[in-house]
């Protein structure tokens, strides 16, 4: 067990949202002797995503620090080491991103890269809680999963998690064995307020801290112990004339409600 001296927090996905990071670790009030697991896609929608990476190394020289690779950071480490743009990526924040780099040297993007290639696709504590950015799909557990991408894409381990009948005893054969493995997991992905909840959200013994902070969302952390939840502003917020990955920005958001009152 955790000693009652130390936290251990869970933080979700990022997305570029540094502000909001800053805001958001302040509200922790933690201490030198806490702990980090960072649950993936730090780039990839609003404006900072270079400097959240840039935030994080220096961060983890104090703190310890666990960083799960997210498909957002899969996709940003091809560029950075190839320099090809998928396209896909593309779309969904990478334009923002590249730009995000524009006054970095190459030896700094150079740092960058090692820090994607040094990502972890999931980590087990020794309380059995498993850390990983999406899900996995092999009734055997993590250690089995064939495809390594699905750790960073599946969305099926939390729709099994969110559906399932609550009825249904961890002895019963119908209990899904992938649930099994754990005593609890935690993940990012799949924001929260897509099922209209603005805070991490609980589903037998999955719990998902995304909270939609690439749209109109905030960026959370919970302590993984105690299970209080932090939170910082919407990140829209702090990025009044961008849309981030939504269809527009906070700024007109608020002009076209004015318009309508």
């Amino acid at each position: 067990m955790a000693s009652l001296n130390t936290s251990t927090f869970a933080i979700g996905d990022i997305h570029g949202g540094l502000k909001a990071l800053q805001q958001l670790l302040e509200r922790l009030d933690y201490s030198d002797k806490d702990s980090f697991i960072f649950l993936g896609d730090y780039v990839d929608g609003w404006s900072e995503s270079a400097q959240v990476i840039q935030y994080l190394i220096e961060f983890s020289n104090s703190y310890d620090c666990i960083f799960i690779k997210g498909n957002h950071d899969a996709w940003a480490e091809q560029w950075l080491r190839t320099g090809d743009v998928n396209q896909v990526w593309y779309l969904h924040g990478g334009k923002e991103t590249m730009e995000s780099y524009k006054n970095f040297t190459e030896d700094e993007k150079l740092e960058h890269l090692n820090f994607f290639e040094t990502m972890k696709m999931f980590h087990i504590d020794e309380e059995n809680r498993l850390f990983l950015h999406a899900g996995f799909t092999s009734m055997h557990g993590v250690l089995k999963e064939v495809n390594q991408e699905t750790f960073y894409y599946d969305r099926t381990l939390w729709e099994m998690a969110l559906t399932m009948d609550k009825r249904i005893h961890k002895d019963s054969v119908l209990y899904p064995n992938r649930l099994k493995h754990y005593n609890e997991i935690y993940i990012g992905h799949t924001p929260t307020i897509n099922f209209k909840e603005n805070q991490p959200m609980n589903a037998i013994n999955v719990w998902n801290v995304d909270t939609g902070a690439a749209f109109t969302g905030k960026l959370s952390a919970i302590n993984i112990d105690t299970k209080e939840v932090f939170q910082s502003d919407e990140v829209m917020t702090f990025y009044p004339e961008e849309t981030g990955r939504n269809n527009i920005s906070y700024k007109n958001r608020i002009i076209n409600f004015k318009r309508r009152l």
